[in-house]
């Protein structure tokens, strides 16, 4: 009686009875691949999920995408108003307020040579803060206006780009010689030949 089975299979053929014995013959079939076969074949798909696209997994994927959004909020919050990033707005409401000022003490014009044989006629007028009482000493802004434009050429002067720069030099050099008395400066005559 013949037995077939696929797979690994077991085969048993009918017994042959012409030649007067009694003859099974059984077989084994193994599920290899044939020779050639590719053996890098996808494995079959496996059967989906039936949780993965359930909305209770998508609920709780959007209450964890809530939690991380919550938290890096509460950071944002925290580090602008109470942390580091607050300290610059408080550092820069800690600094002092700038002077007040007060009078304006004008000195006297004074003549200074330029390069090429030309000459500044240069008038100051120094702005003191308010604490300022009484007329501070020239001396030292003279010096510092003859050592800052004598030697200057007539075109480092006469723009108003070199004029500006100038006069921005002489202000941070009287601010720090008198000792914050001084704040600003103005040139109340200015006159080249």
């Amino acid at each position: 009686m013949p037995m077939w089975w696929t797979g690994s299979a077991v085969i048993v053929e009918p017994s042959d009875e012409r030649y007067g014995h009694n003859v099974t013959e059984q077989r084994v079939i193994a599920n290899k691949p044939k020779i050639g076969a590719r053996t890098d074949a996808a494995p079959a798909p496996a059967e989906p999920s039936s949780a993965a696209g359930s909305p209770a997994r998508r609920s709780k994927k959007l209450i964890v995408l809530l939690v991380i959004a919550a938290v890096l909020g509460a950071g944002a919050v925290y580090w602008f108003l109470l942390g580091p990033g607050a300290s610059a707005e408080r550092g820069a409401a800690s600094e002092p307020p700038a002077p007040e000022p007060g009078v304006v003490q004008e000195l006297e014009p004074i003549s200074l040579n330029l390069a090429g044989g030309r000459y500044l006629m240069v008038g100051l007028g120094l702005q003191l803060t308010v604490e300022v009482e009484d007329e501070i000493d020239p001396s030292i802004a003279l010096d510092r206006t003859i050592a800052l434009f004598s030697g200057r050429t007539i075109e480092e002067v006469s723009s108003a780009e070199g004029r500006a720069a100038l006069k921005a030099e002489l202000a941070a050099v009287l601010q720090a010689d008198y000792h914050g008395e001084v704040i600003d400066v103005f040139f109340t005559t200015f006159v080249t030949q």
